[in-house]
């Protein structure tokens, strides 16, 4: 069962997530949680109200300094609740996932519940579910061995291979004489190799597909790279699609993509404006298409510039890019001002242009959208950075990081830059620290490595 996004869940399902995130932003964990089991009740496969609600349950956890001792007594105290799980997981696995999530909500942290939780997560079609239990319990069991063993298991069942070998990698770091181990690491290498060398497993599904036209299709579709003679079968499709139904915007943005992939630009934009049209000209998305469209014919201009030698025109071209990024961002805004992504877009920008103070309004409108506020809290920083106002700086990030349950390349960017101001404010000790926090689940992320090391000499 994927995951689906926020803007296309329906809209009482977005009006209580709105309520449970407003509500985790007062600080009322409490309510926060309620809502967003409603939200979960609605509609299961919605992860990021999954993920915000970790965030309140664990925060909720810590705000009342639980420890080892109250593992025992929630253990205890849920053991119903553990039973009548354990019983529906097969029967009725949806069932199973609502008990626990509310065993969850009076422990996050409990290893029974997060086991649990995991298995009826998978028994549900829902492995983005069990991903994200398990990598919280992680960030707080960093060497639980069985633990990293069923996450390192998972990435490799999803085809996250990288993120799978680097668990086993941790795993072989803890348990060296493990042969079970070392295998398990050997494999997930392997695999992670092929992934990258771009191999595939053709052949081994492809009997369990009756039917060869579809099998092909789904072919086509899959390739990351797609061959010139795939994408004019796709767009053929896409054409008939829309002879069949002119008025479907969506078979239009598709028709587009296939274009811009092929190459054919002036196509591509021509779709778009007929999609557009067909919306009645106020289409955010397709506004937001268009400029990548655009972007991308820069790019491929760029390319052959250079291609030809021409370097100083490749320049100005590069100029040219850059100048159009910035004037349709402003646009976009100025159209669609509570739009907050593309605030956040055009705060991006305002920051690499240098125009900070700019960046900085941009960042403190675009961190209301659930989506981009981490993101903006953490540009919103490096603003403050760059002025070298740095408690402020450090005020956003550490804001940012505690409504963080999971940590993922954001929270590490932000802990990464948590650590820099505060070598930057001579205070080692709680740079290191933070420092660590990454170290202890990605060794190799950036110079952490190298800066524990020297904290130790």
């Amino acid at each position: 069962m994927a995951e689906i996004k926020l803007e296309d869940a329906s809209r009482k399902v977005r009006d209580l997530y709105d309520k449970g995130f407003a509500a985790m932003e007062r600080g009322n964990t409490k309510y926060a949680m309620d809502m967003l089991m409603n939200v979960l009740d609605l509609e299961p496969r919605l992860l990021v109200a999954r993920k915000l609600l970790r965030a309140a349950q664990v925060k909720q956890f810590k705000a009342k300094n639980g420890g080892s001792m109250t593992h025992v007594i929630s253990t205890i105290g849920g053991l119903g609740g553990v039973l009548s799980a354990k019983g529906a997981i097969k029967k009725d696995p949806a069932k199973a996932i609502k008990i626990v999530e509310k065993l969850l909500c009076t422990d996050p942290l409990n290893k029974t519940f997060i086991n649990l939780y995991t298995e009826a997560a998978l028994a549900a079609d829902l492995p983005e579910a069990a991903l994200l239990t398990l990598e919280v319990g992680r960030e707080f069991y960093p060497k639980d061995i069985e633990l990293l063993k069923r996450l390192g298991k998972l990435y490799l069942d999803n085809n996250l291979t990288h993120k799978g070998r680097d668990v086993y990698e941790l795993l072989v770091a803890l348990k060296p004489n493990d042969p079970v181990i070392l295998k398990a690491f050997k494999d997930a290498s392997a695999l992670d190799t092929m992934n990258k060398g771009g191999w595939s497993e053709a052949g081994s599904y492809r009997d369990m597909i009756k039917d060869t036209g579809e099998a092909t299709r789904l072919e086509q579709e899959a390739k990351a790279v797609k061959s010139s003679k795939d994408i004019d079968s796709l767009i053929e499709d896409s054409l008939k699609k829309i002879e069949q139904e002119p008025n479907n915007i969506n078979y239009r943005r598709a028709l587009a993509d296939l274009y811009s992939r092929a190459g054919r630009m002036e196509e591509a934009l021509q779709t778009l404006a007929d999609a557009q049209e067909l919306s009645g000209g106020a289409d955010p998305q397709i506004d937001r298409a268009i400029s990548q469209v655009k972007i991308k014919q820069f790019a491929l201009e760029i390319a052959e510039l250079k291609k030809a030698g021409d370097t100083d025109g490749a320049e100005a071209k590069a100029k040219e890019k850059q100048a159009f990024q910035m004037e349709d961002a402003e646009d976009r805004v100025k159209r669609y001002p509570n739009d907050l992504i593309f605030r956040f877009e055009l705060g991006v920008l305002l920051y690499e242009g240098g125009r900070l103070n700019e960046a900085i309004q941009q960042f403190q409108q675009a961190q209301r959208n659930p989506q981009k506020r981490n993101r903006a809290q953490y540009y919103m920083a490096m603003c403050f950075k760059e002025k070298e106002q740095y408690d402020i700086a450090l005020e956003q990030l550490e804001k940012a990081a505690s409504e963080m349950a999971v940590l993922d390349d954001t929270k590490k960017d932000i802990l990464y830059e948590l650590g820099i101001i505060c070598e930057a404010m001579d205070d080692k000790p709680r740079a290191a620290k933070y420092f660590k926090e990454i170290y202890s689940v990605d060794i190799s992320y950036r110079d952490v490595a190298e800066k524990i090391e020297k904290s130790y000499s």
